[in-house]
C-alpha cells in the first residue's frame, strides 16, 4: 500500500519520481481499512529533505500509511520557509486531544546544549509524556533519542572528544527481537553527532534492551519490551549526499571535521559516496511499522493502553 501525504508537499513529485506509490486523499477514503496513523515531529532544520526521507522509508509497506507532520511551537523553523511550514504542518496544541499509531522523533542540531537549555525543551517534554499515553509506539532518532532516553530513564548524553561521523559497521545484540529480524550479522548506519550515551547507564535500565551496536559508533537501537519505545542513535534516513553535505558545509565554515568514515572509496571526498546502508534503512522501518505498530496496535485508535 502506498503512504497518503499532502498532494502539495514537495516530497510528493519526490517520491512519485523514484516510483514510490503516493495515495491522494481522494483515493485513501475509497480503501475499506484503517490507515496508521503515524505522526512526526520534525526538529531538523532541514525539513524538507527530512520529510522526504522519512516518507520514502515509511511508503516501504504494505500498509496504508497517513503521514501528519507536527512542528514545535515554541521555535520558529529559520531555514523553511514560513509558507511551507503553515501550509504543511501542525503544532501540539491542534494534535494533542487524538491519538496516534505512531510518533517519530528526529534528531536536532542542539547537542552542545544542556537538555533544559534547549528552548523547547518543555515542549519536547509534553509531547514525550502524551505520547506515553496517546500513542502506541515511539521512534526516537539521534538526538530525539537521547532527549527521551534522558526524559524517560534519566540517561544523560555525554560530549564525545571528536565528532562519530561516517557510515559505520553495526552488528545486531538481540536477535530475538523483531525489530532486528532479517538484519545481516553486520549491517551498515550512518552517525553524524558529537555526543553519545554511556552502555552501562542502558544496561543498568531494566526496561531498556540494547539492539545493536557498533564497536566504533557504540550503541545504536535500543528499545523497551514490545517496542512501545525505540530508540536508534544514528540516521538511517539519510539520503546518499546528506553526509556529503554536512561535511562540505562544516570544511567551507572551517570547522574542525574529518572525512566521514567508511563513506568515500579509500576516503577520497573527490569520488562519490558509497550507498551501504539503503536496504537496512528500509528494512528498519519496515520492521518497526509492521511488528511494534501495525500488529499490536488497537483498531480503535483511542483504546491505546497507556505506557507504565
Amino acid at each position: 500500500m502506498p503512504i497518503k501525504i499532502p498532494n502539495e508537499l514537495p516530497a510528493a513529485k519526490v517520491l512519485t519520481d523514484e516510483n514510490i506509490f503516493i495515495m491522494t486523499e481522494t483515493r485513501a477514503v475509497q480503501q475499506d481499512m484503517r490507515p496508521l496513523q503515524i505522526l512526526v515531529l520534525n526538529l531538523m532544520p532541514t525539513k524538507v529533505a527530512t520529510e522526504t526521507q522519512l516518507a520514502r522509508l515509511l511508503s516501504n509497506t504494505p500498509l496504508q500509511v497517513e503521514l501528519e507532520l507536527m512542528q514545535t511551537a515554541t521555535h520558529q523553523a529559520k531555514n523553511t520557509s514560513a509558507e511551507h511550514m503553515l501550509k504543511f504542518y501542525t503544532t501540539f496544541d491542534k494534535v494533542k486531544d487524538r491519538y496516534f499509531d505512531g510518533l517519530v522523533i528526529t534528531g536536532a542540531p542542539v547537542e552542545h546544549l544542556e537538555f533544559e537549555e534547549v528552548e523547547y525543551w518543555q515542549e519536547l517534554c509534553e509531547i514525550m509524556e502524551w505520547s506515553k499515553t496517546h500513542v502506541h509506539s515511539t521512534f526516537h532518532i539521534c538526538w530525539g533519542a537521547q532527549a527521551g532516553l534522558y526524559y524517560h530513564y534519566g540517561i544523560p548524553k555525554i560530549p564525545l572528544e571528536a565528532k562519530v561521523f561516517g557510515v559505520f559497521p553495526h552488528v545486531v545484540e538481540r536477535r530475538s527481537s523483531m525489530l532486528m529480524r532479517g538484519f545481516d550479522d553486520e549491517f551498515y548506519a550512518p552517525h553524524s553527532r558529537h555526543t553519545t550515551v554511556d552502555r552501562s547507564a542502558v544496561e543498568a535500565c531494566s526496561k531498556l534492551k540494547i539492539l545493536a551496536s557498533s564497536p566504533e559508533a557504540g550503541i545504536y537501537a535500543m528499545a523497551t519490551e514490545g517496542g512501545r519505545q525505540v530508540f536508534i542513535t544514528g540516521h538511517s534516513e539519510y539520503d546518499p549526499n546528506t553526509l556529503d553535505g554536512e561535511y562540505r558545509r562544516d570544511k567551507a565554515l572551517g570547522l574542525p571535521i574529518a572525512v566521514p568514515k567508511y563513506y568515500y572509496p579509500q576516503d577520497d571526498d573527490t569520488q562519490a559516496p558509497i550507498v551501504r546502508w539503503r536496504s537496512h534503512a528500509h528494512l528498519l522501518y519496515f520492521n518497526w511499522l509492521n511488528y511494534f505498530v501495525y500488529q499490536t496496535t488497537p483498531y480503535e485508535i483511542d483504546k491505546i493502553t497507556p505506557m507504565t
